[in-house]
């Protein structure tokens, strides 16, 4: 029997969470008594609700369980910053490779498709935003990263507009970036209240249990996962655990994940609007450097801050770590924003980015019909929703040239067990910090 000995916490005030339209509704039941299905999923983020959602499409009579250790939207996809990337991103670099970069794009883009569909069918009430996405940088030192991005994108030829300072400064209503990138095809959206609503639309035959951390696994013909006071069998089961999976025994030395921080300020006001943002578009910017500050303008009037990137073995934040990175929340902000240092941040929380070293995600077949997914690198809303939907189709032996580029592309190497794993994170997270200067 494999022992859970960490679990998914509440870091802080879930701000994304705190200000979804119907946070209060209740999706499921707290996993009680001896219960069976014919499928298990753990894990209730954008990979596992996609993967139930294609497993009920595919296995209409199926039952399928779907359980969490917290309230859906409440976990890492509730966490993020509220971008759905169609566009081959940063943090999946690598070598230049045209064939991959367009498979990308084509799961991304298949990935947003879905998830409108979702939107549009069941009206979730979402921030739902195609505002494009802006890449910018602050440092000199940085605008090498841009010019790196033009190269991604001009050999793909994806459309993209190159602004300056002053087409920056009308654009974003701050003028402290030098140069940015802009691709028109991101969305925006709050991504607590998103993952809600495609829970919220999962068929009958999904049984969703919330607050129901798994805290034991039995393996075999018949698979056991046991919280307190209840348990499942079922004869197959998928792991959707992202940063949590070395916990439940089928993965090893194969995840780095990595905290961050956000906050999110108060609604502003009507003078304060019209005073810096006067004739702005709400927008989202990802900086140059991977470890510079994202930021948004949401169309609910609230600025969005998230950076501060540290290594936590034990997978969760204490109130020194939130302390810490509001404060550096706060520099960032009167940097950009210097007329609106009175502004107070409503709430501030931490979340996991489930890194891997080569970028390749997780998508295991471990035998017995037990299986699974995560290492989303980052880019977690378009790469889980189109792995939990390519998994349900390997699970279900359905071939695309989808699936095959996913089974190719997810092999993440080997990362040092602790402590070595946990020294060697801290040292590259605070050279990189330090390279990033001023976009932090």
């Amino acid at each position: 029997m494999q022992t859970i000995k960490k679990f998914p916490k509440i870091d802080g005030d879930l701000g994304w969470y705190e200000t979804s339209p119907g946070k209060d509704e209740v999706f499921g039941e707290r996993l009680k008594g001896v219960q069976h299905a014919d499928i298990t999923i753990i894990g209730a983020g954008y990979t596992g609700l996609s993967l139930a959602h294609r497993l009920a499409e595919l296995n209409p009579d199926a039952r399928i369980a779907l359980v969490d250790a917290l309230r859906v939207g409440q976990g890492t996809s509730g966490r993020n910053a509220g971008f759905i990337i169609d566009l081959p991103h940063n943090l999946d670099a690598g070598k230049p490779d045209i064939e991959h970069d367009q498979m990308l794009y084509r799961l991304n883009t298949f990935s947003i498709s879905r998830l409108r569909e979702f939107k549009e069918r069941h009206s979730i009430d979402c921030n739902w935003h195609h505002a494009g996405k802006y890449m910018a940088a602050h440092e000199t030192s940085n605008l090498e990263g841009l010019d790196s991005f033009v190269t991604t994108l001009r050999n793909n030829r994806f459309k993209y507009e190159d602004l300056s300072s002053a087409e920056l400064k009308r654009r974003l209503g701050t003028e402290y970036y030098q140069r940015a990138i802009y691709t028109p095809d991101n969305i925006l959206m709050n991504p607590s209240s998103l993952v809600r609503g495609v829970a919220k639309a999962l068929p009958a035959n999904v049984r969703v249990f919330e607050q129901s951390p798994i805290i034991a696994c039995e393996y075999g013909s018949t698979h056991v996962v046991r919280s307190v006071g209840g348990e499942i069998r079922s004869r197959c089961l998928i792991q959707t655990t992202n940063s949590f999976s070395e916990e439940f025994g089928q993965v090893q030395n194969r995840l780095a994940p990595v905290f961050t921080y956000a906050s999110l300020t108060e609604p502003l006001s009507d003078s304060d609007y019209q005073a810096c943002f006067n004739g702005v578009e709400p927008w989202g910017l990802t900086s140059a450097h991977p470890a510079g500050t994202t930021v948004r303008l949401t169309n609910d009037r609230r600025i969005f801050i998230r950076n501060v990137l540290d290594f936590e073995p034990q997978l969760s934040s204490n109130v020194h770590g939130l302390d810490a990175a509001w404060q550096q929340h706060r520099r960032s902000f009167e940097r950009r924003f210097p007329k609106l240092a009175h502004m107070v941040f409503q709430y501030t929380w931490g979340g996991m980015l489930c890194m891997t070293l080569n970028h390749q995600s997780v998508f295991m077949d471990c035998g017995d019909e037990l299986y699974v997914v995560g290492g989303c690198n980052g880019v977690g809303v378009a790469k889980g929703t189109y792995l939990g939907y390519y998994m349900a189709d390997y699970i279900n032996q359905k071939s695309s040239a989808e699936l095959d580029f996913i089974l190719a592309h997810s092999q993440p190497s080997w990362v040092p067990p602790d402590p070595l794993r946990t020294i060697g994170a801290r040292i590259r997270l605070k050279y990189e910090s330090r390279n990033a200067g001023g976009d932090i």
